[in-house]
């Protein structure tokens, strides 16, 4: 009996280390499949923070750029939008090159404006703002106003050189 019990118990043995060693393979298998899995994450989050302190550095001297134009101008809230100068010059039935003179711009200002291509400097957004309250009436008086000054200005350059060319022409 002996020999038939050590017998049994060697045959339970070896199928016992059969079947742990077919189970711990598997679980080999799992975890070298997870730490290559752990591995591959952690290198993509060390490509993300370096992405993320990329962005943050420049979202930091975003920031700091617009802080220090706030502080030059703090009172500037005014939105520019292509489409409200495009509406407000005709709104007001203006040209181009009417409404530049009211801005004191060329036409082509006015249309890289309209366009979207440039944006007008703080100075000339205030002066786009101060337009939106003015009626048809006014702005037409406002241009024949400058266009007054202009003449007038132009005729006393005039003016002032005839004598010059007077002289010249005596001498």
């Amino acid at each position: 009996m002996v020999n038939l019990a050590t017998a049994l118990r060697e045959a339970i043995r070896r199928i016992a280390r059969r079947e742990v060693l077919a189970e711990t393979s598997k679980a080999k298998r799992s975890l070298a499949q997870y730490r290559r899995e752990i591995a591959r994450l952690k290198r993509q989050l060390q490509e993300a923070e370096k992405r993320l302190s990329v962005v943050e550095s420049s979202a930091r001297l975003l920031a700091s750029e617009t802080q220090e134009q706030m502080e030059l101008a703090p009172e500037l809230k005014i939105r520019f939008s292509p489409r409200w100068v495009r509406a407000q010059r005709r709104r007001l039935g203006l040209s181009a090159t009417d409404y530049g003179k009211l801005l004191g711009v060329s036409r082509l200002t006015v249309y890289h404006w309209e366009k979207g291509i440039s944006r007008p400097r703080p100075a000339l957004l205030e002066a786009l703002a101060a337009l939106r309250k003015i009626g048809r009436r006014e702005a037409r008086q406002r241009l024949a106003q400058l266009e007054a000054g202009q003449n007038s200005s132009a005729s006393r350059a005039s003016n002032a050189s005839a004598p010059n060319q007077r002289k010249q022409a005596n001498n």
